[in-house]
């Protein structure tokens, strides 16, 4: 059922990229592996998916290290940090994953370039844009942004390569079209203000199972999506 999934998942961001005029090789796929089994993770690998996103370190360690002592063929993965991490979290994350989506304050940036240069490691990151302004949600504003990226670009052990944000629940995709693009247009913004520093923010991780064709028109090139790749009534 998995791979059936990720078939129609793949048809569907074929379809936004026709509409979007964009590439579909462009357009990463996410697996959000929150509360599955490894034994679902290796499938979802098996049909394709090559980066998996979990929320929460401790589950993600678990996994990670299971799949090390599993004894099937060799497993390419990229792993993400797709949840909120808290600074005493981020010794253990920077271990194990390729990129964190969610950096959303220059304490939490200092903390991770901190633990990457103790393992000598250039940690891949994003920040985490709050474009919805809701009190639940985590993120730094996209008045905040701006002056955020110049100050995480100058950490050493950190590569700052775009954005995120999380819409809100809506009961039509179309009503979380407004927050992808003002993440798009915040992307663009801040491109325009690094020229002079030769740096540039390539990757905007949002839209999820949801809303992911709506966020792809808008300029998604990450998509993070978990229920429509591993439920079975997907």
């Amino acid at each position: 059922m998995v791979r059936e999934n990720i078939l129609k998942i793949q048809e569907r961001i074929r379809s936004a990229c026709i509409k979007a005029k964009c590439d579909l090789s462009s357009v990463t796929i996410v697996a959000v592996s929150k509360g599955r089994t490894v034994t679902q993770i290796v499938e979802a690998i098996r049909a394709g998916m090559s980066d998996i996103g979990e929320n929460r370190v401790q589950e993600a360690l678990l996994k990670y290290k299971e799949l090390l002592t599993m004894n099937h063929e060799p497993l390419t993965i990229k792993w993400h940090m797709v949840g909120h991490l808290q600074t005493n979290k981020v010794r253990e994350a920077v271990k194990i994953f390729d990129l964190i989506h969610s950096v959303d304050s220059l304490r939490l940036a200092r903390e991770i370039n901190k633990q990457a240069a103790k393992i000598n490691k250039i940690q891949d990151i994003l920040i985490e844009v709050k474009t919805s302004g809701e009190a639940t949600k985590f993120g730094a504003t996209p008045s905040q942004t701006p002056g955020l990226v110049k100050e995480i670009c100058a950490l050493k052990n950190i590569s700052l390569r775009g954005l995120m944000t999380i819409a809100p629940l809506v009961d039509n995709p179309e009503k979380a079209r407004p927050y992808f693009k003002t993440l798009r247009e915040l992307k663009d913004r801040v491109n325009h203000e690094l020229r002079t520093m030769n740096y540039e923010l390539n990757i905007l991780s949002m839209g999820m199972t949801d809303d992911f064709e709506v966020a792809i028109e808008e300029g998604a090139n990450m998509v993070r999506i978990g229920r429509a790749i591993f439920d079975v009534s997907s």
